[in-house]
């Protein structure tokens, strides 16, 4: 009888059949990255991503991928265009070199918000879907999208995965006394989302009707097009009816969200909140981009925590205000890999992207 004992490895990658790649050249933004792959045992695929002293994007990759399918993970940290090019060069490299399918793995996808026509602008997001497509890209795993009609604008699959199982995991866990809590929806648009927490917490749901006086107005998105100025001079034309401006009550209470940017809003609904008798206030979102001032503003507010998942780098912000709390997202990212390689079920039915 003989006893041998083998040195336990990783996955050989070449022998299952694809390979996971990081197409950011931040150290920081390779994290969800790592822990990805550690997840479903392989290697990180090597190659090489930086910037060109003239700022242009270079992408080496360091091993054969033909006929490979290939996995390619992308968080955008606060310099989006240079992600943005980093994906696109990453993919068309992996796309001349024979690569069967590629395939964005996206957490954050920016532009997002920009999905709509707002007066003479243009509608970006769609505009990215088309050029990652012509990069190469045949399929994309992303989380939480803005609005779910932006799965509308892409020519191949898109799995749009959820965070709220992870995220009422943390609060069943981690809030204590969470049972005496009531969700509140920020906006009537945020209502779905918000009764999807309460059904599943068993608690109360609380609906605010009313804009922030900064968001987005009909005055933005050319619902006054044509303009209310007549020309007195020359051919008057038709004299059209004016449109009256629609006058809605600003937001007084803080609500959940998909993304988290600027927190002025959430600060002062805080204040507002715990004027009214409010315990503790935390805020929950899938998205933390926390830009500019935001971790100082958290700090200095009435608000006790900010719940948000890894899909964005933000340990900085996190240094800066202790309140930001981080819940992990790698599993359900690496699940959604294993199973589109093995050809099984990942639509947004399925247990692996809750509604």
């Amino acid at each position: 009888i003989f006893c041998i004992f083998c040195k336990p490895t990783t996955m050989n990658v070449a022998k299952s059949g694809y390979r996971v790649f990081s197409a950011n050249s931040s150290a920081a933004c390779t994290e969800l990255a790592k822990k990805i792959t550690e997840r479903l045992g392989v290697e990180l695929g090597k190659s090489v991503v930086f910037q060109e002293s003239n700022g242009e994007t270079r992408v080496e990759v360091k091993e054969s991928v033909r006929g490979q399918t290939i996995f390619i993970i992308q968080t955008i940290p606060r310099d989006v265009n240079t992600a943005i090019m980093e994906l696109l060069v990453m993919a068309y490299a992996l796309k001349t070199s024979c690569a069967k399918n590629i395939i964005g793995v996206i957490p954050y996808f920016p532009y997002s918000k920009q999905c709509k026509m707002r007066k003479r602008g243009s509608i970006v997001c769609k505009l990215l879907a088309s050029m990652l497509a012509r990069a190469g890209l045949t399929h994309i795993i992303t989380m939480d999208l803005h609005q779910k009609e932006i799965q509308g604008f892409f020519s191949f699959p898109v799995d749009n995965l959820r965070a709220s199982p992870f995220l009422i995991q943390y609060i069943q866990e981690e809030i204590p006394d969470y049972r005496n809590a009531i969700i509140v929806a920020k906006s009537p648009a945020a209502a779905k989302r918000a009764q999807s927490y309460a059904e599943r917490l068993r608690l109360g749901l609380a609906v605010i009707h009313g804009e922030a006086q900064c968001s987005e107005s009909d005055m933005a998105d050319g619902r006054h097009s044509p303009p209310s100025v007549r020309n007195t001079t020359g051919h008057t034309g038709l004299e059209l009816p004016l449109m009256m401006a629609k006058e809605k009550p600003p937001i007084t209470v803080v609500g959940d969200d998909d993304i988290i940017d600027d927190v002025g809003d959430y600060v002062a609904a805080a204040e507002i909140l715990k004027e009214r008798g409010a315990y503790k206030i935390y805020i929950m979102a899938t998205h933390g981009l926390l830009s500019a001032d935001a971790p100082r503003l958290i700090e200095e507010s009435a608000i006790d925590e900010v719940v948000v998942t890894n899909t964005v780098p933000h340990e900085v912000q996190k240094l800066q205000c202790p309140k930001i709390k981080t819940v992990d997202v790698s599993m359900i990212l690496a699940e959604a890999i294993r199973r589109i390689h093995n050809g099984e079920y990942t639509h947004t039915h399925t247990h692996l992207s809750y509604n």
